[in-house]
């Protein structure tokens, strides 16, 4: 099978590239920009269909995909029961003059699935509910200024993006103090030297970074950032985004053991759908209510019905479990092939989401060339984000996976020793 995916080729992708350049920044703006897909002529750009844990670019070519969309996808590209929903609520009304009932019924399923919470509110993206919940946080506490972890990501809004990008400037940052993470002492020193100024600590629930090795929580960690901010009566909003339903069922706080003010979801909440979600506890309903943010299409109905459906099904799948079963195996064989192979494979934060990346002397240019080639092969990871796991993925899936990788590893390890990073 390997045999046969050695030879990707990506021309209608790249002439539709030179289109797009015309026409849109980037040619594919955002996360999606093929920049940061490296080595060059290794990544197709645009795709032309999907189903289940696969999908086919516009030139043809076959992907086995662990970036899921960067983590939307979670029961598999158009999966049945989420669609028949969709398709239903179509039928009915989507984005109309009044809201839809399906949404009353989402935010019920929300405060079942998470017993902390008391409420839901929705929106489009994470970027969107990370927003909503500082306006709440301030809304509540009279106060403005944040604590966010360093490396941390919480959406494209000036305050969350880093310093130096285009169109940022300080003060986009003069209320936001940044720690590093799992720090207990650089969290008291922020809260002490900020008193009564603080709304708001906003955090992963563990540290999943780009371009680095993921980190969970040290033991005791949550637990003791919850003592410091009830102390200092300062809000715990979670950002569960990017791992929330992955890891459990009640959020990924109520895999690490905490129970935060606010939690934010968006991705996987609709295997694919354009919505987002905060949920809060009592306390924070009023300034949840007097807070306004609205969208163009944030009562669109069929979105809220694909969250109804998904959620529901990951619920009856048992998701989370199936995921990190899966997600063990694969990078376990992964990591087995690459030892077989004299090199080592470092995976890092949870299993369902884990970050990779191959220890060798040449950099990480190394394991850069090992994500391209995979790709050009029918394996699709890249180097820089963490992949994802879906409840799409099978046992063929992984075998076909690690024939890939090993052969994709062999073609690596030939291009380094010719001491070249190049492609054949």
């Amino acid at each position: 099978m390997a045999e046969q995916r050695q030879n990707y080729s990506y021309s209608k992708s790249e002439a539709l590239l030179q289109r797009a350049k015309n026409v849109i920044p980037n040619g594919i703006p955002g996360h999606f920009n093929p920049v940061a897909q490296v080595p060059a002529g290794t990544y197709p750009f645009y795709v032309d269909r999907a189903k289940g844990s696969r999908f086919w670019d516009v030139d043809g070519n076959e992907y086995i995909d662990y970036l899921c969309a960067y983590g939307p996808m979670i029961l598999g590209y158009d999966n049945e029961v989420i669609e028949q929903a969709v398709r239903e609520q179509l039928a009915k009304s989507d984005t109309c003059t009044l809201a839809s009932p399906v949404m009353v019924d989402l935010a019920e399923l929300f405060v079942d699935l998470i017993p902390w919470a008391d409420w839901a509110t929705f929106a489009k993206n994470g970027a969107d509910a990370t927003n909503m919940a500082v306006l709440i946080a301030r809304t509540h506490t009279g106060r403005r200024k944040l604590i966010a972890i360093e490396g941390g990501y919480h959406g494209s809004s000036p305050w969350m993006q880093a310093r130096g990008r285009a169109g940022i400037s300080e003060r986009d940052h003069q209320e936001l103090i940044r720690i590093p993470w799992n720090d207990l002492p650089a969290l008291q020193s922020a809260l002490l030297e900020h008193p009564e100024e603080i709304a708001a600590f906003i955090s992963s629930p563990y540290h999943h970074p780009v371009y680095e090795d993921n980190a969970l929580p040290d033991p005791g960690y949550w637990e003791g950032v919850h003592d410091m901010l009830r102390k200092h009566r300062v809000l715990s909003i979670c950002d569960d985004v990017r791992a929330g339903f992955r890891l459990h069922m009640e959020g990924s706080p109520a895999y690490f053991g905490y129970k935060p003010d606010l939690s934010c979801y968006c991705k996987a909440i609709a295997n694919g759908y354009p919505i987002a979600a905060v949920v809060g506890r009592g306390e924070l309903k009023d300034a949840a209510a007097s807070v306004f943010q609205t969208g163009s299409f944030w009562f669109s109905a069929g979105p809220m019905a694909a969250a109804l459906a998904c959620l529901r099904e990951l619920k009856r799948v048992d998701a989370p479990a199936r995921i990190l079963r899966t997600g063990t195996a694969l990078w376990g064989g992964l990591q087995s092939i690459s030892a077989d192979a004299g090199h080592e494979l470092v995976v890092s934060g949870i299993p369902s989401m884990a970050y990779l990346r191959t220890e060798h002397e040449a950099g990480p240019g190394f394991h850069q060339a090992l994500c391209g080639e995979c790709t050009r092969r029918g394996l699709f990871l890249t180097s820089h984000h963490n992949l994802f796991v879906s409840a799409a993925h099978t046992e063929q899936d992984l075998a076909q996976s690690f024939e890939i990788f090993a052969d994709a590893l062999k073609a690596v390890k030939k291009q380094f020793k010719a001491g070249s990073n190049l492609r054949d």
